[in-house]
């Protein structure tokens, strides 16, 4: 008895499913532990909850003082010094003013919103009023604090934005307080946990790259600015106005010169005639022309947008990949035989193919992200070139090359809401259309290198290539078909007769059509499927690109993202054309240093001729004229002006009444 007790004692300590080894994976001592991968829930020392209410309040605060800073004078101008003001976060319109702060303000507020994904807590300052439960999730429904949060964030960063529209010493020393303490905020938070356990470990740190980088150059950017503002205290009054925009693209416009063609345009070589192939679909900075800052935000948000996007779909699935390819057994055979499959005899050979057979999916996912990627940037690049001809052929008041000219140049309701959201559109639609990409670019390449190199390498599972060889007399009448009718429509069906190309031997002309028309309805169904693929591609690369609609150009207007786009050109022409805010500004500006006064006081009846005289030219030719040749430029400059811009008539009616102040009678 003692000796089957013991007998049965060993065997019971081999045993792999004896009592002993039933609690093997409980934790001990009160301490649990964590599967092999998985990243623990992070405690920072200081709640995100409570920085994120302090830089709240930091930012109300700010906004506060900022509105003191702004006074509204035409409203209230002798109610002491002026009532508070909300300021602006961007001035859109301004042609001169600082464009690498909205940039950067534009990139952090998208990055913020990237974050929401893999965040426990949509809204930080939630996680104070409601704890997290026992694996650090808070208990409230993330969906609508979601919705929430794509307002909190653009009213956080709004005052941070208002401080370099406002271009005092003051509102710079808030910005300089504002972006050290959201830098500082972002950086404590990335360097305690620098993992996360969502999507991917470091996804949260590599998705904060964007946002490190934007409020790094604010934090830099600031200090400079107040720094300029202690030494240059007369700011930028009559020297911003004397090289702005607006006029280095006036005086360029009435100042260009033909360029002889040079000898230097007939150079022979690969490289040369490789550069006159792409610079048309390269963009290259114009001297007297800048693009406005809602495409230049719009550029700098696809380009995020791209990096983001690619950024989660390589974390997302990449890291998975490599887990499954790591962690594949001999038990996978088993897996393969229930679904019929049968790879190989050897169970050890059978790893070592479905390894294989991971690694190039995970090659064909990596290659068809960088073609996503690659691609889409090409087509920002030659967007901006579009967007320059438009700009360029509507201040011309020329039509556009992808479709009509929009009706009235007038501002509409419809143009601006379009105007409002063209840069939202276009970062949601770059950033669809590089999913959509990715998906068909993945599975072409995955079917590319599973159905023709990896059976052709191997030597086994030739799917495609024995149908293929199965339809050979399919493949084969169709290619004689098409080859036998070019050929006979070149030299039985065409005559040439004293330089003009004739129909011939028209019964058989009539006779083959009749014949071949079976054969020509199988070819038209290859046809119909090569056309459905080729459309699908080509509108799957030019998705993201808003200023190409498509759809046909009769139709061109039911393509949202185009019609957003003519709207937007519609309200960028007529709000802020180049040559009329320089129109304005001469008319403003008189020969002797006056004060300042208000605008209605400043714009004067028959001022107008006396604008337009300060425009210098560097042409000789016209110093040298009279000064009724000088006069006649000058009214036939403004009428010019006036024609094409009928937003300055309001201040003209008086003008107008009388003909010899428009400048129309002789």
């Amino acid at each position: 008895m003692s000796g089957a007790a013991g007998n049965q004692t060993s065997s019971g300590d081999t045993d792999d499913y004896s009592y002993g080894s039933w609690y093997i994976d409980e934790h001990q001592d009160g301490q649990e532990l964590q599967p092999e991968g998985v990243v623990p829930s992070c405690h920072p020392s200081v709640s995100p909850g409570l920085l994120h209410a302090c830089l709240a309040v930091l930012s109300i605060l700010a906004l506060l003082l900022l509105a003191m800073l702004v006074r509204r004078r035409r409203l209230w101008p002798h109610c002491g010094h002026g009532r508070p003001g909300l300021p602006s976060p961007v001035d859109f319109s301004a042609g001169d003013g600082p464009r690498t702060v909205p940039v950067a303000i534009f990139m952090v507020l998208f990055s913020s919103l990237c974050l929401l994904l893999p965040a426990e807590a949509p809204l930080p300052f939630l996680t104070l009023a409601s704890p997290p439960s026992r694996d650090g999730e808070t208990e409230n429904p993330r969906g609508p604090w979601k919705m929430l949060a794509l307002l909190y964030y653009p009213a956080l960063y709004y005052p941070l934005a208002a401080c370099a529209t406002v271009r005092h010493g003051a509102s710079h020393l808030l910005g300089s307080v504002l972006s050290w303490a959201h830098f500082a905020v972002q950086v404590w938070q990335r360097a305690e946990c620098p993992q996360v356990p969502k999507i991917y470990k470091y996804y949260s740190l590599l998705a904060s790259l964007p946002l490190f980088l934007g409020l790094g150059f604010l934090s830099l950017w600031y200090p400079v600015q107040l720094v300029r503002s202690f030494s240059h205290r007369t700011g930028m009054g009559s020297e911003g106005l004397q090289n702005s925009y607006p006029e280095e693209y006036l005086r360029t416009v009435l100042c260009q010169k033909k360029l002889g063609s040079s000898s230097h345009t007939s150079k022979h070589g690969f490289l040369p005639r490789a550069w006159i192939c792409f610079r048309p679909y390269i963009y290259i900075p114009q001297r007297g022309f800048r693009l406005p800052l809602k495409l230049v935000l719009s550029a700098t948000l696809t380009g995020t947008a791209i990096y983001q996007v690619a950024l989660l779909l390589l974390v997302g699935v990449v890291p998975t990949i490599q887990k499954v390819r790591a962690g594949i057994t001999t038990d996978v055979s088993y897996l393969l035989a229930g679904f019929g499959i049968l790879l190989s005899e050897d169970r050890q050979e059978v790893v070592e193919l479905v390894k294989h057979y991971l690694w190039a999916l995970e090659v064909c996912y990596i290659s068809a992200l960088v073609l996503s990627c690659s691609l889409t940037f090409l087509v920002l690049i030659r967007s901006l070139v579009t967007h320059r001809a438009n700009l360029q052929a509507l201040h011309r008041r020329a039509a556009l090359d992808p479709g009509p000219l929009p009706q009235s140049p007038h501002p509409s309701r419809q143009a601006i809401f379009c105007w409002m959201n063209f840069s939202a559109y276009q970062t949601a639609f770059t950033c669809l259309g590089l999913l959509v990409q990715q998906i068909i670019f993945f599975l072409g390449t995955m079917a590319l290198a599973f159905l023709v190199f990896v059976p052709v390498l191997h030597g086994r599972n030739l799917l495609l290539l024995r149908l293929l060889e199965s339809l050979w007399p399919f493949w084969l009448t169709l290619a004689l078909a098409v080859t036998l009718q070019n050929m006979a429509a070149h030299w039985v069906f065409l005559e040439t007769h004293h330089g003009w190309a004739e129909l011939t031997n028209r019964r058989v002309l009539y006779a083959a059509t009749f014949l071949l028309f079976p054969i020509n309805v199988l070819v038209g169904a290859v046809v119909a499927t090569w056309r459905v693929l080729l459309s699908a591609l080509y509108n799957a690369v030019h998705f993201g690109q808003m200023d190409l609609s498509l759809l046909p150009p009769r139709a061109a207007t039911l393509d949202p993202g185009y019609y957003t786009y003519c709207n937007f050109l519609k309200i960028e022409v007529s709000q802020s054309h180049p040559a009329m805010i320089a129109f304005c500004a001469l008319l403003l500006r008189t020969r002797t240093p006056r004060p300042l006064l208000a605008p209605q006081d400043a714009l004067r009846v028959g001022a107008e001729e006396e604008g337009m005289q300060l425009l210098q030219t560097k042409d000789p030719v016209a110093k040298g004229t009279g000064p009724r040749a000088h006069r006649g430029r000058t009214r036939w400059g403004l009428a010019y002006t006036l024609l094409y811009n009928p937003a300055l008539q309001a201040f003209r009616k008086r003008a107008l009444a009388d003909a010899r102040a428009n400048g129309t009678q002789p």
